[in-house]
């Protein structure tokens, strides 16, 4: 079968769909990504063929960040937020006609096109014109549930969910209602999510279902349409593992702090928290830089900081992982069964600091918010023996890796011969 993955986003968002074109690939199927012309080189090493789909990262996360950071400070003011948000999903906003076109062709006698949730609406309008099945795939729980987050009715949170759906239909509604027309469709009358489930379309739920208690049942009557598979991720090494796992090695277990896309606004100045707080409580810190720039930094001898790193291999030999919640490294995380303190930058990061919280493995809170006396509190409270005890327990619940990307092929290739068969 042609497979056409269309993902778009940073690393976190376009992992997951490179764990599952490999795999397929493996099963002998034609697997074309599409993806941010700055990640086609990650795609290139595990042996996919890729085209650029949308702008480069840079384009927009900068925007992005900027939105989350206003946000907090402006978020009584409706016309402030309306401004931001415009900002942010500019540069999307612009390359969507080119992304079509991208698309369009490429899935051009495809037997399915898959999709993560950045521009879900373009991908459906794609598959739509070609008469294709789409398959969606999905790193945590976006659509309309009452389980999203703890401590909240779950009428309030379907409500407040919808009500972000049709947000987000309104600010691309002239852009999506100039690709129908391009590509021959009527006009659209519903959210993507809303069309995407009238035709029973397939969506893939990348996360563990122990993560979200009672959501499974909620969704049950969707019957096999929203299936969970736990996280999928390539489990790359790197050239730095070796001789970070022999640092480890010649010492205590180290607290691993980690960044994801989101830089910082200035790594010397949390370098210096990081250290200070270590050296309070007798810690040494392993800092995966991500995407900020670590290069001039004053130096430590109790920290080490490093490029990238597998998580799968060295979360396991840490004590506590701290980071920006992101959904790959929140599960490397719970599968490594050790604390976890998730520092957020951004809406869906604030989804997984509540997860760490429910389950009790855990704790989060706003970055920007954090200072030195507010991560020993918390890096005291995770530390204690009651979140070891928990963590562990809940890592042995998670899913693995190869089980996920399993599971999730076996899916699309169901999915795909079904729809055919119809």
């Amino acid at each position: 079968m042609k497979l056409v993955l269309a993902f778009y986003g940073t690393r976190g968002d376009v992992e997951p769909g490179l764990a599952i074109g490999r795999e397929l690939m493996r099963r002998g199927h034609d697997v074309q990504m599409a993806i941010p012309p700055d990640l086609i080189p990650s795609a290139e090493r595990v042996g996919l063929t890729a085209v650029a789909y949308g702008p480069e990262n840079d384009a927009w996360l900068g925007a992005t960040s900027d939105f989350w950071k206003r946000f907090f400070r402006n978020f009584w003011s409706i016309r402030e937020l309306k401004k931001l948000l415009r900002e942010s999903r500019e540069p999307g906003t612009k390359a969507w006609a080119e992304m079509s076109t991208t698309l369009t062709s490429l899935a051009a006698g495809a037997d399915l096109l898959m999709t993560g949730l950045s521009y879900e609406e373009l991908a459906l309008n794609v598959a739509e014109c070609h008469e294709i099945p789409l398959a969606t795939l999905l790193w945590f729980p976006i659509r309309a549930n009452g389980y999203l987050i703890p401590n909240l009715p779950a009428p309030l949170i379907r409500s407040a969910m919808r009500a972000s759906e049709w947000v987000v239909w309104q600010s691309v509604k002239t852009v999506q209602g100039v690709q129908r027309r391009e590509l021959g469709l009527k006009k659209a009358t519903g959210t993507a999510p809303q069309r995407i489930a009238e035709r029973r379309w397939l969506e893939i739920q990348g996360y563990d279902e122990v993560c979200f208690p009672g959501l499974a049942a909620e969704w049950a009557k969707w019957d096999g349409q929203r299936p969970f598979v736990g996280t999928l991720t390539l489990e790359s090494p790197t050239a730095a593992d070796e001789e970070v796992a022999a640092w480890i090695a010649a010492g205590t277990p180290p607290i691993f702090f980690g960044f994801g896309s989101i830089p910082v606004e200035s790594p010397a100045e949390t370098l210096r928290m990081i250290a200070a707080v270590c050296a309070q409580l007798g810690e040494r810190a392993l800092v995966g830089a991500g995407w900020s720039d670590f290069s001039n930094v004053p130096h430590f001898d109790h920290v080490k900081v490093v490029g990238a790193v597998n998580f799968a291999t060295i979360f396991p030999l840490c004590r506590a992982v701290v980071h920006h919640g992101g959904a790959g490294t929140t599960a490397a995380s719970l599968r490594a069964g050790i604390p976890t303190l998730i520092l957020w930058m951004a809406d869906v990061q604030f989804v997984w600091g509540t997860v760490v919280k429910r389950l009790k493995v855990g704790t989060a809170r706003r970055f920007s918010t954090t200072n030195e006396r507010k991560l020993h509190a918390d890096l005291r409270t995770i530390l204690g023996p009651g979140y070891a005890v928990r963590a562990r327990e809940i890592g042995s619940r998670m899913t693995r890796p190869a089980d996920s990307v399993a599971t999730a092929a076996d899916l699309v290739e169901e999915f795909a011969r079904r729809s055919v068969r119809v």
